[in-house]
């Protein structure tokens, strides 16, 4: 096994997909800090490893990935003991596949990155209601992938439950899930925070929501 480092910042939501996968394969790695507020990812060393200047970023000794999706994927094709977190089977893995760019498209650059933009970053205060309704709509989304299922893909648990409870539990920053409403993924959601490994997504989101909490924001009546 090579030498696996991780760069990042706690707060990230796809930060901490990769973190719940290391930590699902118990993989040992070193982590190395990048505060993105203070744009230590627009560095020289930095864009000459990743161009696109994102977070999470990984070295496998000399490989260097980028995006959480494909980081998860490739860590559990060559790491994981079996196939369960990434399974072969084709049409297990496309529904896998389809909630990885479910996440990625719709929940979030739609939804997440849109609105945190607008709040931690262009100190904007006052949400519109058509940004929450995107977060709505995730919800309801991803209740109806549960319907019947413990799981976002399944029966199983898969790296796309990494990847949708980093940025659905991020979510509640600005819309609390109703339990009522949204049975299934209110079970789902305590049925993750049951792993052994769960504090890998839960201390970085608890600082993504005091973040956000801080800026003092409303919504738009």
């Amino acid at each position: 096994m090579g030498k696996i480092t991780l760069y990042g910042i706690d707060p990230s939501p796809p930060f901490r997909a990769v973190k719940l996968t290391l930590a699902a394969l118990e993989l040992p790695y070193e982590f190395v800090p990048v505060n993105v507020l203070a744009k230590e990812q627009l560095s020289e060393a930095f864009l000459k490893k990743n161009p696109q200047h994102t977070v999470p970023m990984l070295e496998d000794d000399d490989a260097i990935i980028w995006d959480s999706h494909a980081i998860i994927t490739y860590l559990v094709s060559k790491y994981g003991k079996d196939d369960s977190l990434y399974p072969k089977d084709l049409l297990k893995r496309a529904v896998v596949d389809q909630r990885l760019h479910f996440e990625s498209g719709v929940v979030f650059a739609n939804a997440l990155r849109a609105i945190t933009k607008s709040v931690l970053f262009l100190g904007q205060k006052v949400i519109p209601k058509d940004k929450i309704q995107t977060v709505v709509e995730v919800y309801d989304f991803v209740e109806s992938f549960l319907k019947g299922h413990d799981y976002v893909a399944g029966d199983k648990l898969t790296v796309a439950d990494f990847s949708l409870i980093s940025s659905v539990s991020s979510l509640t920053a600005y819309l609390e899930i109703d339990a009522t409403k949204y049975p299934n993924t209110t079970a789902w959601i305590k049925r993750l925070e049951q792993l052994p490994y769960y504090s890998a997504n839960d201390v970085g989101n608890k600082q993504f929501i005091g973040a956000i909490k801080a800026t003092n924001f409303t919504i738009e009546q």
